[in-house]
């Protein structure tokens, strides 16, 4: 097998919209009551993959989960029609755009069968992020079908908090080789919660069959969190043999480089000081909220958002970074203010899987080709924009329910209905 680091973006849905759900993300409550503009989000999100294909990278999707949440709603007694404002929020909220908490993902080189591992996260923090998981691992099932080369399992207990791949990093020599991966945790965040709780990072660990010596458990610091970390993402990002990080990311940062550094030949430890970007600045503009990618050439890139460009301390540290020696050798900037407008960067708006190509069913990999046909329906069927008054509106709901029906047409993915 060619084993290839595959991005699968998650295409943001028609029923995008900013009501303010998600607490102890800064963005989303800051933004909460705004109009949305699903359209341009969708779109913007077809340029930022259009961008990884340019590079080189291998480029998947996930689709967007039916919304309104009808079934949901009905287990609760009610309909989006004659439910209150806040119920209707939940059910209709697009967050399954942000694929980087579809699942936590152990490659083949890692595991003890020689399978790559998918554990789908259960969310459980947020009430319009707990109802995400059945859609998502009807997808991850269909996508990664294969039994001889993936094994797809149901959420953990959702007595424990996971967050999926947000909150887990991996370090290699390749993305084909063994690897080391490291699970973040939270306990307290000050006034926001900690939403990944370490028994569902180890109970993930276990099922994946991964070896205990080269797994590592890494507490997220109190002080991240409550600056608006939700995730460990908006804090750090790894990539083959470098861990980017801020000061203040983890509780035990000595600890953690300790360990990367026996397990990880070559291990580079890029740490942003908050003497240079304050955890504030990296939290506004989501530095290490980017993907971190080396395409074919070989040059190691961050993928930045453009928030990023326009915060000065974060890009004078970025053209410093790239005019020395660092492992970091090439930056480039993507639109996707629909998305940080609620939270979530590029980093959020995907989730890495290490796979050979053609083990994956096709329907779920995409070229400028399909890029186009998905651009196409988006602009023909997507809200331009949406007010969180107008979410409970009969036409709006059949707008949002008939773009996605001829999104999954056009895609041939109308088994998942």
């Amino acid at each position: 097998m060619s084993l290839r680091e595959i991005n699968f973006d998650g295409i943001v849905g028609p029923s995008h919209n900013y009501a303010g759900l998600s607490l102890g993300n800064l963005a989303s409550t800051r933004n909460a009551g705004q109009v949305s503009q699903p359209r341009r989000a969708a779109l913007e999100g077809v340029d930022k993959m259009r961008a990884n294909l340019a590079l080189g990278l291998s480029q998947g999707i996930f689709l967007p989960h039916p919304r309104p949440y009808r079934e949901w709603l009905a287990e609760l007694g009610t309909d989006i029609e004659h439910a209150g404002p806040a119920l209707a929020a939940n059910a209709l909220s697009a967050s399954a755009m942000w694929a980087a908490n579809a699942a936590t993902v152990s490659p083949a080189p890692d595991t003890d069968d020689g399978k790559c591992h998918l554990t789908v996260a259960n969310l459980r923090p947020m009430p319009h992020r707990s109802l995400e998981w059945p859609a998502t691992l009807a997808q991850l099932r269909l996508a990664f079908a294969d039994g001889a080369h993936f094994a797809v399992h149901g959420p953990i207990p959702t007595a424990f908090g996971d967050e999926g791949a947000a909150n887990h990093m991996r370090l290699a020599p390749a993305h084909g080789e063994p690897g080391v991966e490291i699970f973040v945790y939270g306990v307290s965040g000050g006034a926001f919660p900690a939403r990944q709780h370490v028994e569902a990072s180890k109970a993930i660990a276990r099922r994946h069959g991964l070896d205990p010596e080269r797994t590592i458990f890494a507490e997220q610091s109190e002080q991240a969190i409550a600056a608006g970390a939700f995730h460990n993402d908006v804090v750090a990002v790894a990539n083959q043999r470098v861990l980017f990080a801020h000061e203040h990311a983890f509780a035990d940062k000595d600890a953690l480089v300790a360990a990367c550094g026996r397990c990880v030949p070559g291990f580079e430890y890029v740490e942003v000081a908050e003497a240079d970007v304050a955890l504030t600045d990296a939290v506004r503009s989501y530095l290490f909220n980017a993907q971190l990618a080396t395409p074919p050439d070989g040059q190691m890139t961050l993928i930045v958002p453009a928030e990023a460009r326009e915060t000065p301390s974060v890009w004078r540290w970025i053209e410093r970074h790239i005019a020395g020696n660092g492992p970091i050798r090439r930056v480039e900037v993507v639109d996707v203010r629909q998305s940080m407008a609620n939270g979530g960067g590029p980093a959020c708006l995907r989730l890495r899987i290490v796979a050979d190509p053609p083990t994956v069913d096709p329907r779920f990999l995409v070229d400028d080709a399909k890029l186009d046909r998905l651009a196409d329906v988006v602009r023909r069927c997507w809200p331009e924009q949406i007010h969180n008054r107008e979410l409970q509106q009969p036409a709006l709901i059949r707008d949002i329910e008939a773009a996605r029906a001829a999104l999954l047409d056009a895609l041939d993915l109308g088994q998942l209905r």
